[in-house]
């Protein structure tokens, strides 16, 4: 088991532990569905699992991003980034 208290951003006091694997998960799926983002970027609920407050339901909505960008599956990808909490929003499109 690993201990998600190593992972994070030196110099910060938020970006650490399972929220900081979660984030990193959606840029991944931004990125596998060629949506480039920031390392820094947050939308949908990143904000809110940084904070602390999101539940058992975003947690197995990383793990289902997690399953499927392990997968090559595009048209699986896509439709899971399509999720409202996934998308990357128009405002941070370039």
């Amino acid at each position: 088991m690993i201990d998600p208290g190593t992972f994070g951003v030196s110099g910060t006091d938020h970006a650490w532990g399972w929220a900081e694997i979660s984030g990193n998960a959606v840029r991944d799926l931004a990125a596998l569905c060629k949506q480039e983002t920031l390392p820094w970027d947050e939308w949908g609920r990143m904000s809110a699992a940084y904070e602390g407050k999101t539940g058992p339901e975003y947690d197995q909505l990383i793990d289902a991003v997690a399953d499927t960008c392990a997968k090559d599956d595009p048209p699986a990808l896509m439709h899971l980034f399509a999720h409202q909490d996934l998308a990357v929003p128009p405002h941070m499109l370039g």
